[in-house]
């Protein structure tokens, strides 16, 4: 079926190009663009993503060296770094961001069934951000200390598949809870969050939308307890009880009763206290919903160490946000392409087979199924592997 078609082609097949251009035309990118479209642009970015481009440099070396193939890549231009950046720094990034989303909207429905660790039929979402370092006077527009720079990336994580469904981008003074204000609240949907999102005006807005919350509260938490239920001391509980807050601005913000769920983590010994909304699952299943939440953390971490979003190849705003938001279009691709071809490599093998195959005309779900996986994992026993 793909005989004759570079590796690199095959996977590009799995973009709603139509909808692409939909986008392109809505932020006019391709106004008085005679040659290098926004087309060949997202292709040689997503190029630099799956093969580990370190520069733009880099990017023009390799598909330099390899310019008899680029149009069975879909590039119809020649690449020239200059070129590039220029079209990283003008074209808006808002045409990737929104590609971006229609990417994700496509994974969430072929992962709709899979399971995420609790027997829960709601979607369950993971809240946090992370904080990428920059320097000052290259970045200035994202000030955080006096002495360096940052950028921070809000993620709101779909625990079904582990796929961002939302994404703020800001510098790194803006405080984690203010995304609160930024989401459209899904009815009956759980939110999973740390406590650096405890703010009761904003969480009563979620269980106004009849969201579920589930966070640990603070030390200083002022509350009183109303009733107490029985609970299994051998799974790890120690109580579970309706408070209601007893705190001045505590209890203007959020009137209702509260669930208050207090674990002792038997690997660590260490004691949580949990808030929810929600009173009729078992305490057991909140507890079990706030440790899926580290899974946001893993996604963090896989995709600062397996993406270029670290190093970026632009220093305006706009050329980072571009960097961003296809790096995330490449890795729901390539979710998209391991559910559509029934693949059991994980998405860490995936990327690391097709670093080095891209120039291959082997068929996409041969070369994959085929691969000796034991071969990758001994070579690469150390990294971060958190898709199985």
């Amino acid at each position: 079926m793909n005989t004759g078609k570079l590796v690199f082609a095959q996977i590009m097949e799995h973009l709603p190009l139509t909808t692409f251009r939909r986008c392109v035309a809505r932020y006019r990118g391709e106004y008085k663009v005679k040659s290098f479209s926004c087309t060949d642009q997202f292709l040689c970015m997503a190029f630099a993503q799956l093969t580990y481009r370190e520069s733009l440099r880099d990017i023009e070396a390799c598909l330099g060296a390899q310019a008899g193939k680029l149009h069975h890549m879909g590039i119809r231009s020649n690449v020239a770094r200059n070129t590039l950046a220029n079209a990283n720094a003008v074209r808006d990034w808002r045409i990737y961001a929104e590609f971006a989303q229609s990417l994700i909207g496509v994974a969430r429905r072929l992962y709709a069934e899979e399971p995420f660790g609790v027997d829960l039929k709601e979607t369950v979402y993971a809240l946090d951000a992370s904080t990428i370092d920059l320097c000052l006077s290259v970045f200035a527009w994202a000030p955080f200390r006096s002495t360096k720079a940052a950028i921070k990336l809000h993620t709101l994580l779909d625990l079904r598949g582990n796929i961002p469904t939302f994404i703020h981008i800001s510098d790194g003074k803006l405080h984690d809870v203010n995304v609160l204000d930024l989401l459209l609240p899904e009815p009956g949907a759980f939110y999973v969050m740390d406590r650096g999102y405890l703010d009761f005006e904003r969480l009563h807005r979620l269980h106004e939308a009849s969201s579920f919350f589930v966070t640990r509260a603070k030390t200083n938490l002022k509350a009183l307890r109303r009733y107490s239920r029985p609970v299994d001391r051998s799974t790890g509980l120690i109580c579970d009880q309706t408070i209601v807050l007893t705190g001045f601005y505590s209890r203007q913000d959020f009137d209702t009763p509260l669930r208050r769920i207090k674990f002792k983590d038997p690997e660590t010994g260490k004691r949580l206290v949990f808030l929810t909304n929600n009173f009729a699952l078992p305490a057991i299943t909140i507890a079990d919903l706030y440790r899926c939440r580290w899974q946001v953390e893993l996604f963090f971490k896989w995709i600062k160490q397996h993406l270029r979003i670290k190093v970026f190849f632009g220093t305006s705003e706009n050329a980072v946000k571009t960097q961003i938001w296809i790096a995330v279009s490449v890795y729901v691709l390539v979710a998209i392409v391991k559910k559509r071809l029934n693949l059991s490599a994980s998405l860490y093998e995936m990327l690391q087979i097709l670093s080095l195959t891209m120039f291959e005309k082997m068929p996409l779900d041969q070369m994959l199924n085929n691969i000796v996986i034991e071969e990758i994992q001994s070579m690469s026993a150390n990294q971060l592997n958190l898709f199985n």
